[in-house]
């Protein structure tokens, strides 16, 4: 729970710089007037989980990890880009181990409008919400778009999605976010997190926000049935900090996202109850 989260610590892991995506990176998101919602599949299923920025990187493998894990899921990939979206879940498919089932759904985290739509389409098709992950994310050098799709996305997507989530016998509220973003270790010269990239201080400004949003939801829904978290995927393939080979890999160091789907997963199971509201990475809690 929140107070055994405990107090920064050196010598955290290196895990730096990464997670989920939007089909745009650096440049400002632009809401779209028109709102397109598709899905490929009516299907119903016991565990309803949505998956925002799900056409690639974390998203991506968190959709295929949590189809592969159980007939029970049904996974709502969401993204922006309704092109991307449809192939990502015909690859996933063409795999050919699924258990579960997959359909997808256009979501622009900037658009209030198409979070809405989106929301309206989820109780229209399911009736309810059981797992939302807030993944989608921009990398920007822009603070102010950062601001906007890494903070007021994930936090009016909650917001919007709630009423479904609670009509869930066990919800979850999932936020991918980032050890970049605790001002403790960004503070420390001893840190492994002290130094980033250049211009870094709209996204880790974003994910310390991120991680103030998901804290206080934290404390409203603490009594209630809801389970709020973060989780920090670590330094994995993504389209975050562009989509060159180069750049996606991390010039070759970056691990491999599966990992980090594999951790959302036991979120989703319930392994990791023990930690709500904390931010955890694989291995286990990050301290504030």
């Amino acid at each position: 729970m929140l107070e055994s989260c405990g107090k920064y610590k050196p010598g955290l892991p290196p895990l730096l710089w990464s997670h989920g995506n939007q089909s745009t990176f650096a440049g400002e998101i632009v809401a779209k007037s028109e709102i397109s919602l598709h899905t490929s599949t009516d299907i119903m299923s016991p565990t309803v989980i949505l998956i925002t920025g799900a056409n690639s990187g974390v998203g991506y493998a968190t959709s295929l990890v949590i189809a592969n894990a159980s007939t029970d899921y049904h996974v709502i990939m969401a993204g922006r880009n309704e092109a991307k979206l449809k192939a990502a879940k015909t690859q996933i498919e063409a795999l050919g181990t699924i258990k579960g089932t997959l359909s997808t759904l256009i979501l622009e985290v900037t658009s209030e409008e198409s979070i809405k739509s989106a929301a309206a389409w989820v109780e229209d098709k399911f009736g309810k919400l059981d797992v939302l992950i807030n993944n989608a994310a921009v990398g920007s050098r822009d603070l102010r778009v950062c601001m906007e799709a890494n903070v007021w996305g994930p936090w009016f997507i909650a917001k919007t999605f709630r009423p479904l989530l609670f009509k869930s016998e066990s919800p979850y509220s999932i936020y991918v976010s980032s050890v970049v973003g605790l001002l403790g270790p960004a503070a420390d010269p001893k840190s492994p997190f002290y130094n980033g990239p250049p211009e870094a201080a709209g996204y880790r400004s974003s994910k310390s926000a991120l991680n103030m949003v998901m804290v206080e939801e934290f404390k409203d829904f603490k009594d209630t049935k809801l389970k709020s978290i973060a989780v920090c995927p670590g330094f994995v393939v993504s389209n975050l900090r562009g989509e060159s080979e180069e750049a996606r890999t991390g010039g070759g160091k970056a691990g491999d996202p599966m990992v980090s789907g594999q951790t959302i997963l036991g979120i989703v199971q319930g392994k990791r109850d023990a930690d709500l509201g904390c931010l955890v990475h694989k291995d286990g809690v990050y301290s504030w």
